[in-house]
């Protein structure tokens, strides 16, 4: 089955939001541009770490001088608005890299396959791709809304730090006391 490569140079939307009720939520990342738009899956783990990933590259690109004063003191872009409807995945996210080109980053997403090694250099054969060009201040209001909608879960257990239900929770901590 050929590749299908979805780009968005420049990106206009690139947000994470969340479906559903705490502890059943489902995590999707939406890429838009002006010609089209992408639904995909992601996991709860895999929001965090790209949202650790935008935060040390803009550490980075300002330890190393690589921005402007303009994009260094650029206030982040946050979108609050909902998903686009309909939702619809285009396909769960397996590998994402990261580059800094050309004072914009790009931000290559693969589908989930059974090698999940990110191939960039074939564009016929692999799985299916998507290329997103995002400013620097897109890539701070994803990181503060994805931090909004993480945090936006079930609350930890102060004793084990395991998220509790809404009915409570069997606290290892505890011997298997419900707290």
């Amino acid at each position: 089955m050929p590749r299908i490569v979805y780009r968005h140079e420049p990106a206009t939307r690139f947000i994470v939001s969340a479906i559903g009720q705490p502890g059943e939520r489902e995590f999707f990342i939406q890429v838009k541009s002006k010609d089209a738009i992408n639904t995909l899956a992601i996991d709860k783990n895999q929001v965090i770490a790209l949202t650790q990933r935008f935060e040390e590259l803009v550490r980075e690109l300002r330890r190393a001088q690589m921005l402007t004063t303009e994009e260094s003191s650029a206030s982040p872009l946050i979108d609050d608005k909902p998903l686009e409807l309909p939702i619809e995945q285009d396909f769960q996210i397996g590998v994402i890299s990261i580059t800094w080109e050309s004072d914009h980053v790009v931000v290559n997403i693969q589908a989930a396959s059974q090698d999940d090694e990110l191939v960039l250099d074939d564009l016929e054969s692999g799985p299916d791709l998507v290329i997103a060009t995002l400013q620097i201040n897109q890539v701070k209001g994803f990181c503060e809304r994805a931090k909004m909608v993480v945090s936006a879960g079930r609350p930890a257990c102060p004793f084990c730090s395991l998220p509790v239900d809404p009915n409570g929770h069997l606290c290892p901590r505890a011997n298997g006391y419900r707290r």
